[in-house]
């Protein structure tokens, strides 16, 4: 209809049809420059405000999967001398590790972040601990880098052990945190702590994270819990350690209270689902835990196989698959 207008129109009055054209190029373009004060959300006049477009996007869109990971490497080799840690994070990121932080001042940091302090930074973490710890150490990490990192309390602080029990001082306490400013708008959480446990001179307990904790940007912060996995298809227990040695540092860990309430889970991830035995686990079962179902069985329990606790909720370890059609149509 346009089209055909315009031919009429130019066939009509060639100077008038210009006229027209003319006139609409021009308020076409005061509009996308602004002339008459109307602002046009479509089309961004500088690159300023398209980065304050994407930025706002972003921060509308936050996402809630946690952009942190870390593990200890070799922890049978671990001391106050030397400590292996290895990180694997969706974004550049920063490592600060406090060597001998107050347990009382961290706990206090921690519920100070949902008040006034949001520990988002190592320098807010440091302002609510009060600086009171021994060593401070910070190491810079690369988006998706897993190399070890080396962190080690230097020998000038002439320290062997950190006290006898009920220890007023954990060893190590890890903070990571986004290096960008503009990540910490995308993410929901954005830092993780986690208390680590080194073995001394009093406590030769093997090395092993006790907590971490996932902080959230809104004022919340979380204990990551281990998962169960089913013992069935776990591997037996190393030969090097007799039963009588893990008899005794489980009541060492008793002792020194590292031991957890909720029973020893297996860190070993079993491969085959418990009911079906032919699928790989790939589902945890909340509020219980457990780590027990593949794909295509976890469709069908409302109740978890392992202790018939009810399912409240439930996710997947790795992506969701496709659910299997035909099993769909015959349930």
């Amino acid at each position: 209809m346009a089209a055909v207008f315009l031919v009429t129109l130019y066939e009509y009055s060639p100077l008038f049809y210009i006229a027209v054209v003319f006139t609409c190029f021009i308020v076409t373009t005061g509009l996308v420059l602004g002339w008459f004060g109307w602002d046009v959300p479509v089309i961004l006049r500088n690159s300023e405000e398209t980065q304050f477009s994407t930025r706002a996007f972003k921060k509308q869109m936050r996402q809630v999967k946690n952009p942190f990971g870390l593990e200890i490497t070799n922890s049978s080799a671990a001391s106050l001398a030397s400590m292996a840690l290895r990180t694997d994070c969706l974004e550049d990121s920063r490592l600060t590790c406090y060597w001998g932080c107050s347990v009382q001042k961290l706990y206090e940091a921690l519920q100070k972040h949902a008040y006034c302090f949001r520990i988002s930074t190592p320098q807010a973490l440091e302002e609510a601990l009060y600086s009171d710890y021994l060593h401070r150490e910070q190491y810079f990490i690369k988006k998706h880098s897993k190399e070890e990192i080396y962190c080690q309390l230097p020998s000038d602080t002439e320290i062997e052990d950190f006290g006898p029990v009920p220890r007023s001082r954990y060893p190590l306490v890890a903070l990571l945190t986004l290096a960008d400013e503009d990540d910490r708008e995308i993410y929901d959480i954005i830092s993780m702590v986690s208390v680590i446990h080194i073995p001394d001179k009093t406590y030769k307990l093997p090395c092993r994270i006790l907590y971490q904790y996932l902080i959230l940007a809104q004022g919340q912060f979380y204990d990551l819990k281990q998962l169960f996995m089913s013992a069935n298809n776990s591997p037996p227990p190393s030969n090097d350690e007799s039963p009588e040695d893990r008899s005794v540092e489980q009541s060492l860990l008793e002792k020194v209270g590292l031991a957890g309430n909720d029973g020893d889970p297996v860190e070993e991830s079993s491969r085959d689902c418990v009911v079906c035995q032919n699928g790989g686990v790939n589902w945890v079962l909340l509020p219980c835990r457990h780590a027990c179902l593949c794909d295509s069985c976890v469709r069908y329990f409302k109740q978890c196989p392992m202790c018939r606790q009810f399912v409240q909720e439930s996710f997947a370890l790795c992506g969701q698959k496709e659910p299997d059609k035909d099993l769909l149509e015959t349930s």
